[in-house]
C-alpha cells in the first residue's frame, strides 16, 4: 500500500472509484430527498433550502470517510435528523463504519440513526405513505446497508486471511527447503570426511614409511607405493562420487553401493595391509540380518576408529569389537591403548567424532568418546536394530 509524506495511506485508483461510486449515490439518494421536501407544502422554503444546504454539505463531507469513518457516521446522525437531503450520506456513512470498523460500531450508530428515524417522520410525515410503513423501510434500508457492509468487512478479511496463509506457506515451504538442503550439505560434508579421512591417512602412513625408510627392502618400498597408488585411485573414486551426487542433486545412495556391515571383514584387511595391528571381535553371528541404514553407520564408525587410532595411535594394536542380536541393538567398540612410542602432532579437528555422534543420532542410537585408563582411547556406540 502506497503512503503519503505523513504515513497516511494513499488512494489507489480502485479507491478513487469507489468513492466516486459512493457520492454519486449519496447526491442521487439525496436528490430524491430534495425534491421530496420541495414538494411538501407543509415545509416552509426557508427550511427546504436549508435542507438542501445541509445535504448538499453532507454528500460533499463523503469524501473523508476514509479517513475519519466512525466520526463522518456520528456526525451525520444528526444531521440526517434535520435534513432529508443528506439521507444518501448517512447510508454512505453507515457503510463505510461497517466496512473498516468492528460490528459494535455499525451497530451503535445504525441503532441510534433507526431510533431518530420514529421521531423524524413523526414531525416531518410523508406525503404518500403512512407513518409505519415509512418507519419500517428506513429502517430495513439501514439494516440493508450495515449487512452488506459487513458482508464486504468479512469478505475482505477471509481474502486477507487467505492471503497470509499462502505467505506463510512459502515462506514455510522455503524454510522446510533451506533445511533440506542444508541437511543434505551435512549429510555430504559427513560422508566426505568418512571416507577421505581413511584414505588419506593410509597415504599418510605409507609415504611416511617410505620417508623415514629409504634404505628398505625393495619389495617393501613396492608394496607401500602399490598400497599408495591404491589408496589414491580409491580416494579420487570416492571423491567424485560425491561430487558427482552434490551436480546430480541425488541422494547418498547414488553411485557404488554404500559399505554394511557385511564389509566391515574387508575394511580391517585394508587397514592391517597398511601395517596397523588390528583385531576384530564380531559377535554378530548373521550380519546380513542387520538393517542396511545401522549396519552402514556401524561401519563409518569403525572407519572413522580405525582411523583416528592411525593418526594418534600409530603402532598400538586396535580393537574393534561388535554385539548384538535383534531386537536389543547392535554395539559398537572401537578400543586402543596408548601409543608405544612419541606421537608426532597431527592437526585435527574432532570433527569426524562430531559426525559420527550426529550420525549415529539420527539412525536413534547413541555415541560416546573418551580416553579410558592407560592413555588409551575408545569409542562405543549403541544403534537399533528391530526385531
Amino acid at each position: 500500500m502506497r503512503v503519503d509524506r505523513k504515513g497516511r495511506p494513499r488512494r489507489t485508483a480502485r479507491d478513487w472509484a469507489v468513492d466516486f461510486s459512493c457520492f454519486v449515490i449519496a447526491v442521487v439518494v439525496g436528490m430524491i430527498g430534495a425534491d421530496a421536501t420541495s414538494s411538501d407544502p407543509n415545509i416552509p422554503h426557508a427550511l427546504q433550502i436549508a435542507d438542501q444546504w445541509i445535504g448538499a454539505f453532507a454528500c460533499a463531507a463523503v469524501w473523508l470517510r476514509r479517513r475519519w469513518p466512525v466520526g463522518l457516521a456520528v456526525a451525520m446522525v444528526p444531521v440526517g435528523f434535520v435534513s432529508n437531503t443528506a439521507g444518501g450520506a448517512v447510508l454512505v456513512a453507515l457503510f463505510t463504519v461497517a466496512v473498516h470498523r468492528p460490528f459494535k460500531y455499525a451497530a451503535w450508530i445504525g441503532g441510534v440513526s433507526a431510533a431518530l428515524s420514529f421521531v423524524f417522520f413523526w414531525l416531518r410525515p410523508d406525503p404518500d405513505l403512512p407513518y409505519g410503513w415509512v418507519v419500517a423501510l428506513t429502517v430495513l434500508l439501514s439494516g440493508c446497508v450495515v449487512g452488506w457492509g459487513m458482508f464486504v468487512r468479512s469478505r475482505r478479511q477471509l481474502m486477507l486471511r487467505l492471503r497470509d496463509r499462502a505467505r506463510r506457506a512459502e515462506t514455510e515451504a522455503a524454510l522446510r527447503a533451506e533445511q533440506a538442503q542444508r541437511l543434505a550439505r551435512e549429510d555430504i560434508a559427513r560422508e566426505m570426511h568418512d571416507v577421505l579421512a581413511h584414505r588419506l591417512t593410509l597415504l599418510s602412513v605409507h609415504a611416511g614409511a617410505l620417508e623415514f625408510r629409504p634404505d628398505a627392502p625393495r619389495e617393501e618400498v613396492a608394496r607401500a607405493a602399490g598400497v599408495i597408488r591404491e589408496s589414491a585411485h580409491e580416494a579420487l573414486q570416492d571423491l567424485r562420487e560425491i561430487i558427482g551426487v552434490l551436480r546430480a542433486g541425488d541422494s547418498d545412495e547414488a553411485g557404488r553401493p554404500q559399505p554394511t556391515l557385511a564389509a566391515l571383514d574387508g575394511l580391517v584387511s585394508e587397514s592391517r595391509s597398511a601395517g596397523m595391528k588390528v583385531a576384530l571381535d564380531n559377535r554378530v553371528e548373521d550380519a546380513a540380518a542387520v538393517p542396511a541404514s545401522v549396519g552402514r553407520t556401524a561401519y563409518r564408525i569403525a572407519q572413522e576408529g580405525l582411523t583416528n587410532a592411525r593418526k594418534h595411535a600409530p603402532g598400538a594394536e586396535v580393537t574393534v569389537s561388535l554385539a548384538g542380536v535383534a531386537g536389543e541393538g547392535l554395539t559398537v567398540v572401537v578400543h586402543n591403548p596408548a601409543p608405544p612410542g612419541e606421537v608426532p602432532h597431527v592437526p585435527g579437528s574432532g570433527q569426524g567424532l562430531i559426525g559420527l555422534t550426529e550420525r549415529a543420532t539420527l539412525a536413534g542410537g547413541r555415541l560416546s568418546h573418551g580416553g579410558v585408563g592407560g592413555g588409551g582411547f575408545e569409542v562405543r556406540a549403541w544403534l537399533p536394530w528391530g526385531a
